[in-house]
């Protein structure tokens, strides 16, 4: 039940149906202006919170920052439309009782089930044996991403030396005696005169060139490695002792 001292605090709450179903969050809070003790809150319900719905408080219940009503999504969806700027009158009130009390079935818990003899496994309409149960793990396996790689080329640039083998003439004087075998070249001309020869010299120097040529192909793949992981949960097993004292002395 919710009182008069609670109405400031809805605001902004989350409302629950049945079943745990998430409704929508409260966004006004309207009280009869015919003198009756109802009392409404507003819920967005639509697509963004577009929409408005009206829920009676009657039969709500504050359980710590959660509105708990006794109606399903559906129903307060479909609930009569008030529009924002109204104030919510007598015969308005009468349209949400009526649609909320025609469904008044969706709030009242299921039967409980008939406690046949040997239902229930572990309780006190079983036979005279015990049935002790224990939790196991159930463990598989879920893939997930854990990284990514991918391949990138860039241009570095390094000094290469090479040695070259090359080739340059250089000066030589040479001088040779007059003989028979040069004298005819040696007397070939005037005795005394001014002469000049010249000399040509040449140098290898090296040419460089650079070719792109394909070295290598290089590719990413994947492969599956096993490994042994460890996983750790806590599980309940019932355990059955005897309690002599309960035997009564003979």
């Amino acid at each position: 039940m919710i009182s008069g001292n609670d109405l400031n605090t809805l605001s902004g709450l989350t409302v629950y149906g049945p079943n745990e179903e998430k409704i929508g969050k409260v966004a006004d809070v309207y009280q009869s202006t015919e003198g009756s003790d109802g009392t409404f809150v507003t819920v967005s319900t639509g697509l963004f919170g577009s929409s408005a719905s009206f829920i009676p408080l009657s039969d709500a219940r504050l359980e710590g920052d959660r509105l708990v009503v006794p109606y399903d999504k559906e129903l307060v969806k479909d609930a009569p439309r008030v529009e924002d700027d109204e104030e919510l009158t007598a015969p308005e009130e009468d349209r949400l009782h009526q649609h909320y009390s025609n469904a008044s079935t969706l709030s009242a818990p299921p039967p409980p089930p008939a406690a046949d003899s040997g239902h229930d496994t572990s309780g006190p309409n079983t036979d005279e044996a015990m049935t002790r149960s224990e939790e196991r793990l159930q463990v598989g396996t879920q893939q997930v991403e854990s990284g990514r790689a991918r391949l990138r080329k860039y241009v570095t640039t390094s000094t290469e030396t090479v040695q070259v083998p090359v080739q340059k003439e250089t000066l030589a004087v040479e001088r040779e005696p007059i003989t028979d075998a040069n004298a005819g070249q040696a007397l070939d001309g005037p005795a005394i005169s001014e002469e000049e020869h010249e000399v040509v010299l040449t140098e290898e120097r090296p040419v460089v060139a650079k070719e792109a040529v394909p070295v290598e192909r290089v590719r990413v793949g994947k492969q599956v490695e096993t490994e042994q992981a460890t996983v750790s949960e806590d599980v309940r097993q019932e355990q059955i002792d005897l309690d002599e004292s309960a035997t009564p002395p003979r």
